[in-house]
């Protein structure tokens, strides 16, 4: 069999696979395949397919056809898509694409994307969606399009329900969705659904893409996140921000979707027989490799969820070694049956920690283990959906690990995890106030410590509570919902001082930028947990900084790259008690990125390059700061 013959096949399988709820490669080796069957045959048949087949609902004709879309992996690439006109991103939802129908105002008809020109009807299972109004304001009518998902929430509360019917338990979220909308029983169960709304077919004359989202938001339709972008700043933005979200989002996104905003250009640029010309599916790039799992270890947080971390057989990923690689969560393990000798893949982008991709090899003879007791106190483990958690606030490595992330964030670098760990072994410190406590004479009583260092040590703690930023201070609290980038936000936005972050609501974080709801609540009520820890630190004498800073790096934006000398977060911290700001990403707005050593030619370093942004090492770094 050639090369091209085996492709097809193999597409034409892992689509049929994707499509009926049970893939078995993720969508960048999917895209792989697809890639090359086009360097070796560009027109070919196959690269035109859409979607699948209906199977066994009743099939409806689209009256315009639902396509797929065309991907970019680069910013370059996107770029030279846009050619500097403005766009309209959304977020792309992994889950499955559908078409409704109202008729004066009424839902008539629902029915799967199929093969982009016939699809299966679904009417009766998304009347359970109460995303999707049976009726619109106004007898609205038209064609609504959008994507069926399902949120990690229900998921869980669906697994419940469906294991209690005697049902076959769900993998993930991402393959429920297609084996909810194919049953033929239990359609109460498409209650767990959700729909979000990206378009609109109808006898509205919509001149933009924003006019037709807001459109939709008047119908009662739920959308998926947007933004409008006329310059390449705003997009980097964006991009910089969508790889966290979809590691820690709700739901499964797997990109961005961008689209000309004028609809006057969509229509001049119109579409092929695969995919419409006016929008882009943007898709991170990542290098992958495969090594041997020879150990799982968990790890504790300072906020109970164990952490699974795969010890591997070293290899090369990205320009770095990798002995490490995150495995995300309980869920994951338990989903893919992760267990000691499996060959593994794994991924790397940019500096961003190794993640597990999938399983290669199953190892023989060997079974899944999942820890029943917490590794540190022994309490028994929780379940929470796909995460294990210790439920003992008094776990010692829950308290040691919340006292480090303390010291690291407020500046007392000479107190390492292990003196740390025989200060709480000689029940000298088992809170963080604790530390403003000691006295030399305690530090001097830990083995093989001299006087230089506890008098040096001692010096540090109490400077450390000296006019330090009250964002630093947050962050170093560890309070839910806060990251240095919201803290910052918090106190510009007015909040700077201990009164006025005690005396926030919920109103208030919602006009801040970067506070969702979840995020604000999570907040207030980690606040309320701490607020005696708060009161109790200030009662120690801490102060905090009330002018302007000034400076070579006053109101500069800094990003960081590669391995510092130096803790990256005391560098951080560093550099923003000099009044400078911490940025993820590279982009035109950056003013100097810090390379580290054993960096190649990253990501970063290449915007810098392009963009002409300053590049300095660690050392200058460290003369820029004085």
């Amino acid at each position: 069999m050639g090369r091209k013959k085996e492709l097809e096949e193999l597409i034409l399988k892992h689509k049929a696979l994707y499509y009926g709820g049970k893939p078995e490669i993720d969508d960048e080796e999917y895209d792989a395949l697809e890639e090359e069957l086009r360097r070796i045959d560009k027109d070919n048949r196959v690269l035109s397919l859409v979607g699948q087949a209906p199977r066994d609902g009743r099939k409806i004709p689209h009256a315009t056809k639902m396509l797929s879309l065309s991907k970019v992996y680069t910013l370059e690439e996107l770029e030279k898509w846009r050619a500097n006109r403005e766009v309209v991103s959304t977020h792309k939802l992994d889950g499955i694409s559908c078409s409704l129908i109202y008729e004066e105002g009424l839902l008539v008809l629902a029915k799967t994307r199929g093969d982009s020109r016939i699809g299966e009807e679904i009417t009766e299972k998304v009347r359970w969606l109460s995303s999707i109004p049976a009726t619109l304001p106004r007898k609205a009518q038209g064609e609504i399009r959008g994507e069926l998902f399902c949120t990690g929430k229900n998921f869980k509360n669906l697994s419940e329900e469906m294991v209690l019917l005697g049902l076959a338990k769900p993998s993930n979220q991402r393959n429920i969705v297609a084996g909810l909308v194919s049953r033929k029983d239990h359609l109460p169960l498409c209650r767990y659904l959700h729909f979000k709304a990206f378009d609109f077919l109808g006898r509205e004359d919509f001149k933009t893409e924003i006019e037709k989202f807001r459109h939709l938001k008047k119908l009662s339709f739920d959308l998926p996140e947007w933004e409008h972008h006329e310059e390449l700043p705003s997009i980097e933005k964006t991009i910089s921000k969508i790889e966290t979200t979809m590691a820690t989002g709700d739901y499964l996104i797997d990109g961005l979707v961008f689209t000309f905003n004028r609809t006057a250009l969509q229509r001049e640029m119109g579409q092929t027989s695969h995919h419409p010309r006016y929008k882009m599916a943007f898709k991170h790039r990542k290098e992958t490799k495969s090594t041997i799992l020879r150990n799982i270890v968990w790890q504790v947080s300072r906020n109970g969820i164990l952490t699974p971390i795969g010890i591997v057989e070293p290899v090369l990923l990205s320009g770095a070694r990798v002995e490490r690689v995150s495995l995300h969560n309980v869920g994951l393990i338990l989903e893919h049956k992760l267990k000691k000798g499996d060959t593994i893949s794994l991924t790397r982008s940019g500096e961003v920690i190794p993640k597990f991709v999938a399983v290669l090899k199953k190892a023989k003879g060997r079974k899944v283990s999942i820890p029943s007791q917490c590794p540190s106190c022994r309490a028994s483990l929780v379940r929470d959906r796909v995460r294990l958690y210790c439920p003992n606030p008094s776990c010692k490595e829950q308290i040691k690990m919340g006292i480090l992330y303390f010291i690291s964030r407020i500046g007392i670098d000479s107190l390492s995890d292990k003196r740390l760990e025989r200060l709480m072994e000689k029940k000298l410190v088992t809170t963080i106030p604790d530390l403003y406590k000691l006295t030399v004479d305690d530090i001097l009583s830990l083995e093989n410590t001299k006087e230089t260092l506890a008098q040096k040590l001692h010096g540090q703690i109490q400077s450390s509570k000296k006019s330090k930023p009250l964002a630093l201070l947050l962050e170093a609290l560890g309070l839910a919902g806060l990251g240095p980038g919201r803290c910052e936000a918090l106190v510009e936005a007015g909040f700077n001082t201990v009164d006025k972050i005690l005396d926030l609501t919920l109103e208030n974080l919602l006009t801040i930028e970067g506070f969702a709801e979840k995020s604000a609540t999570a907040f207030l009520d980690s606040l309320e947990q701490k607020k005696p820890l708060l009161q109790e630190i200030l009662h120690l004498g801490f102060s905090f900084e009330r002018e302007k800073k000034s400076g070579l790096l006053a109101g500069k934006k800094v990003c960081i790259t590669g391995k510092l000398k130096e803790k990256r977060a005391t560098v951080e911290r560093n550099l923003r008690q000099r009044g400078a700001t911490i940025v993820g990403s590279v982009s035109r707005g950056t003013d100097i990125l810090v390379r580290g050593e054993s960096v190649g030619i990253s990501s970063k370093l290449k915007k810098a390059q392009q963009w002409r942004v300053s590049i300095v090492g660690e050392e200058e770094l460290k003369k820029m700061m004085g």
